[in-house]
């Protein structure tokens, strides 16, 4: 049984007890238990739900595991002939999230 459900403005495609990794959630803490009612599609043994544009009856629960930041990206920017260079980095806020349930 898979989903796909919006969390924080992406799309992910989840199973029970799959670990996933989105953008900042500052609202929760480590611990909570969080629903998510924005479910696009559910999937249960090739019986498919389909909303438009999302279920009423459906919602997946999960805990959040841990606030973390991500890997550092290096932006470098260069003009040619021009002398000009600069370097800057990113490391992007994230929250990691084990689905619990999945109800449709």
């Amino acid at each position: 049984m898979y989903a796909i459900v919006e969390i924080a403005g992406k799309q992910f495609k989840v199973n029970q007890d799959q670990k996933i990794t989105v953008h900042r959630l500052n609202s929760l803490k480590e611990g909570d238990k969080v629903d998510f009612d924005k479910v696009l599609l559910v999937d249960n043994d090739g019986s498919i739900q389909v909303g438009t544009p999302v279920l009423e009856s459906a919602k997946v629960s999960a805990e959040v595991l841990k606030h973390f930041r991500g890997e550092k990206v290096k932006v470098f920017k260069k003009k040619r002939r021009k002398g000009y260079q600069k370097l800057n980095g990113h490391r992007q806020d994230l929250t990691q999230l084990k689905i619990t349930e999945i109800v449709g």
